[in-house]
């Protein structure tokens, strides 16, 4: 229900947001605007993609939980998306996501909402397991086969002498 809320309410918003700035600033300044915005929000995007993946790797370089860094990485392509896309609203929160402190404080508030389930990294990096059921036990069935012909010596029977 809240998906469909957003999805209905997020365009009528920015529809009364252009019509409202629109009216204000005009048509080409609003257009201006928000040409701008896409150019410059792709721009600040990509620098902080490309410090995201530095992190990522060395994150994983140091065998050290890269769940933060691919938190950021996640946050910044999505603002990507938001600043492409047409509108003020989307544009704010696009802009509000490419700050670090506001990337911080929403990775702290998902982590704080998430529960860990399994975490394994490395052979000898750290391991946290929670698991309900205790050991895991594969079932399964098996089958001698033997040779129909025994005359074969070790011949698959594929090969020919």
């Amino acid at each position: 229900m809240l998906l469909l809320l957003l999805f209905i309410g997020i365009p009528l918003l920015e529809i009364t947001l252009f019509v409202q700035i629109g009216g204000a600033i005009g048509l080409g300044w609003t257009l201006f605007t928000v040409i701008v915005t896409a150019l410059l929000g792709s721009w600040m995007v990509r620098s902080q993609g490309t410090q995201a993946m530095l992190n990522l790797r060395t994150s994983f370089s140091n065998l050290q939980d890269p769940t933060e860094p691919l938190a950021h990485g996640a946050m910044i392509l999505f603002s990507g998306a938001l600043l492409i896309t047409p509108g003020f609203f989307t544009d704010f929160i696009g802009f509000l996501l490419l700050v670090p402190t506001v990337r911080s404080a929403a990775y702290r508030y998902l982590k704080s909402r998430v529960n860990v389930q399994s975490f394994q990294m490395g052979p000898n990096g750290p391991t946290q397991h929670h698991s309900r059921g205790g050991d895991r036990v594969i079932d399964g069935e098996f089958e001698e086969v033997t040779p129909q012909n025994p005359s074969q010596n070790g011949q698959s029977g594929w090969t020919k002498d």
